[in-house]
């Protein structure tokens, strides 16, 4: 399987398909494709369903079917292409901001530290960085911040150091080579929250998650239709806190309504069946037009 999509059904269902069954939505994380056939399956004939997806394999997923507009590209750029396409406004928005299964279990992508493999972590494989890039040249400072910001790896600073001490010596090319320059931080107990909270924060350098959300969220905000809905998966605390922040300075504003007042967790069941879904969480939003 590329890809089992987390918390399919109460994210399809914040959409509120039922109600324009002939209108426009957008899958804007296509991955293995799961979220967009639930939506499929909930449009008539006269819908439309645009998907995007900024890396190819994910692509090679979409189904034939001719309410499909499928667009290789990052999602930040989603405002650009509905206007391209001459689309008026888009009735629902879905984004499942989570690595696909496919991603991290192809050694050869660099996601993992599990394969030992080129550092390479690009969603898009035509982008220019890579996070062999990241840990080679960027500055102590600025390795120290990354990990951080993004990854909220505890003493920053001295793992920021540890890299920059290792890449003296030789070359930090591949996943295995960074677990070496790191080994003193963790032990066989620690090493999956450890090495999980670098390789998260490396991952988010390489392809601008962060500003790229923003962008998608202010995006949505302007192609929205009235009662149109955003219905967003985050799987950490900073893509939750941009998605949440953003609905309630919209609440504020007057451009958004929230419409679950906490986020929606995965069951039990859902996490002992697929156990990365546990850390995600649903966020949901409706426009409003002023």
């Amino acid at each position: 399987m590329y890809h089992k999509s987390v918390l399919l059904t109460p994210s399809v269902d914040a959409l509120g398909i039922e109600d324009r069954r002939n209108g426009v939505f957008v899958d804007a994380t296509f991955g293995g494709g799961g979220h967009s056939r639930e939506i499929l399956a909930r449009l008539g004939e006269g819908g439309r369903l645009i998907v995007f997806d900024q890396d190819e394999d994910a692509l090679k997923n979409v189904p034939e079917d001719k309410r499909i507009t499928k667009i290789r590209s990052n999602f930040r750029f989603l405002e650009n292409y509905i206007r391209y396409l001459g689309v008026g406004a888009v009735d629902g928005v879905i984004a499942d901001l989570g690595v696909s299964s496919h991603q991290f279990d192809t050694a050869e992508r660099g996601f993992s530290y599990r394969f030992d493999a080129q550092l390479d972590m690009r969603m898009n494989a035509m982008a220019d960085l890579t996070a062999a890039q990241v840990v080679e040249n960027y500055s102590v400072g600025d390795l120290a911040k990354i990990l951080g910001d993004y990854g909220e790896v505890e003493g920053a600073g001295r793992v920021a150091s540890a890299i920059a001490s290792a890449r003296e010596k030789r070359k930090i090319e591949t996943t295995g080579d960074l677990k070496d320059a790191l080994a003193r931080f963790f032990t066989p107990q620690t090493e999956r929250k450890f090495l999980g909270k670098v390789f998260q924060a490396l991952r988010i350098e390489v392809n601008g998650e962060m500003r790229a959300l923003e962008d998608l969220l202010q995006g949505c905000l302007n192609t929205l239709s009235d009662k149109g809905r955003l219905s967003v998966i985050t799987y950490h605390s900073l893509e939750d806190r941009i998605v949440k922040n953003f609905l309630r300075s919209g609440k504020a504003a007057g451009t958004f309504e929230i419409l679950a007042k906490k986020p929606i967790l995965p069951s039990e069941e859902e996490t002992e069946a697929n156990p990365r879904s546990r850390s995600a969480k649903l966020r949901i939003g409706e426009r409003t037009k002023n």
